[in-house]
């Protein structure tokens, strides 16, 4: 007992210490296959990458639907939480909720039986008499655009952008709406000056974990997307899995690029959040 009150910090660590050696031991080894070569070490296979026609459309196409999904979360939950903090007694609150009892992969079969061209919409509207034929039904799911895609994780975004924002909302503090009002500042002058600076760096935070997800993630767009163009987590898989192991090389040099991006927007973007959530942290000690 008294060795565990002595050792608290240790033992509270542990478990990330596990985690962060788990996670840097499988970096590791992936980089070790990616840099494996005929005659030995080589970064032949990232030069390689980019010379492939379907990755780069890949990236294109994960870009796009990481940005637009990213974006319209974000907006929409911060939305929802400003309406909340400012205007709303907050009693509805537990409906924004529902769909993060769903894991994405069941929320994405949940989008393909309701919006494709067979799912529940499309035979409502044809037994009703608003549609001759479920084929006129348009394409949501499973199409070249990520429609389907788009809509998954925007559904399953919001309330995770509300679950970070929510708390940043009701730490604001009250004393910083009162000053604005007696100094005759605006609701622009307010927002500019005081809630947009306090959220900040959460939002930052919420975009980065959001893109991060949803640009390696496999499930959703395994199921909902097509086989060309394919998002870079789908197109990483199959050359994981091809009978080529250059491809499979490549696909652990795929993986590899996609951390040191993400890694280094990480670190840098963290360093200046934390400088501005410091200088924040000190501005309303003074209230």
């Amino acid at each position: 007992m008294k060795w565990r009150q002595t050792n608290r910090l240790i033992l509270l660590l542990l478990p990330a210490c596990a985690f962060l050696l788990l996670a840097g031991g499988s970096l590791i080894l992936a980089f070790m296959e990616s840099v494996r070569g005929e005659t030995g070490f080589s970064w032949t296979y990232y030069s390689a990458l980019f010379d492939r026609r379907e990755l780069i459309d890949s990236l294109l196409y994960s870009i796009l639907i990481t940005f637009s999904s990213t974006l319209v979360s974000l907006v929409i939950g911060w939305l929802i939480v400003r309406s909340f903090y400012l205007h709303i007694d907050g009693s509805g609150k537990w409906m924004v909720w529902v769909p993060m009892l769903f894991p994405h992969f069941v929320w994405g079969y949940f989008v393909l039986l309701l919006l494709g061209q067979s799912g529940l919409i499309s035979t409502f509207f044809v037994q009703t008499g608003l549609l001759e034929d479920s084929t006129l039904f348009p394409v949501l799911v499973q199409d070249q655009s990520g429609i389907g895609i788009f809509i998954t994780y925007v559904w399953k975004e919001i309330p995770f952008v509300i679950l970070m924002l929510l708390p940043v909302y009701l730490q604001l503090p009250k004393q910083f709406m009162e000053v604005n009002a007696v100094l005759g500042g605006s609701g622009a002058d307010w927002f500019k000056t005081v809630e947009w600076p306090w959220v900040k760096p959460v939002m930052f935070e919420t975009a980065l974990i959001i893109s991060a997800f949803v640009f390696t993630a496999y499930e959703v767009p395994g199921l909902l997307g097509v086989s060309y163009p394919q998002m870079t987590p789908v197109l990483a898989y199959e050359w994981f899995y091809s009978v080529s192991q250059d491809e499979r090389t490549m696909a652990f040099a795929l993986l590899m690029f996609v951390a040191l991006i993400f890694g280094t927007i990480s670190l840098a973007g963290f360093a200046l959040m934390n400088k501005r959530r410091m200088l924040l942290s000190k501005s309303s000690h003074r209230y």
